[in-house]
């Protein structure tokens, strides 16, 4: 399945403004595979959970999400908020501001979060195995890290157990394919839902 397809099937969803949710676990590959979608859709802007969780609030931010983000977009206004700056470890002075576009794309963990599941046009999962996500994890953040991963995939863990967003996701991608495809512009599907 192409990129270009999946934006074209979110296209065709009502609304002046369409919110792609796409979810997983800590190093499942979402950033990337959100980017890859975003330039498929004419690089449409991107919202990281990143810029709501915190250390203090590692899954409990998305009140603030739905807040700021989605129900602004949704009502086609401006969505703006501040994000959190890890290193620093507080919510920064800068204002990031989204416009209201044709496709939005949220991703992060919690992206396809039960509060506003049924108002996305298209919810995906990318699906890529612990041991891996953790590796890719160190490998990015640094081993002096390891702790706080294994703390946050913790967290993970209690989200996906009371919310199971793999199983309401239209389409579920492998976040670690041996299938032999272009990644810049083919995703390899492990299912997806009709009209995918």
């Amino acid at each position: 399945m192409t990129y270009d397809e999946v934006a074209e099937r979110v296209r065709r969803t009502p609304g002046p403004v369409r919110i792609v949710g796409v979810d997983g676990c800590g190093g499942a590959g979402k950033t990337t595979f959100a980017a890859r979608l975003s330039k498929a859709a004419g690089g449409c802007p991107v919202v990281h959970t990143d810029d709501f969780a915190s250390h203090d609030e590692p899954l409990e931010w998305w009140p603030r999400l739905l807040a700021k983000v989605v129900e602004p977009l949704l009502r086609n206004e401006l969505a703006t908020f501040h994000p959190y700056d890890w290193v620093a470890r507080r919510f920064s002075d800068d204002t990031i501001t989204v416009e209201p576009a044709d496709i939005v794309v949220v991703e992060g963990v919690g992206a396809t979060r039960a509060a506003w599941r049924d108002r996305l046009a298209l919810r995906i999962w990318v699906e890529t195995p612990r041991d891996l996500r953790l590796e890719r994890g160190i490998d990015r953040d640094g081993e002096d890290l390891r702790e706080f991963w294994h703390w946050w995939m913790a967290q993970e863990d209690d989200y996906v157990a009371a919310e199971h967003p793999d199983q309401h996701a239209d389409l579920v991608v492998d976040g670690n394919p041996t299938t032999p495809h272009d990644p810049d512009t083919e995703l390899v599907a492990v299912s997806f839902s009709p009209g995918c």
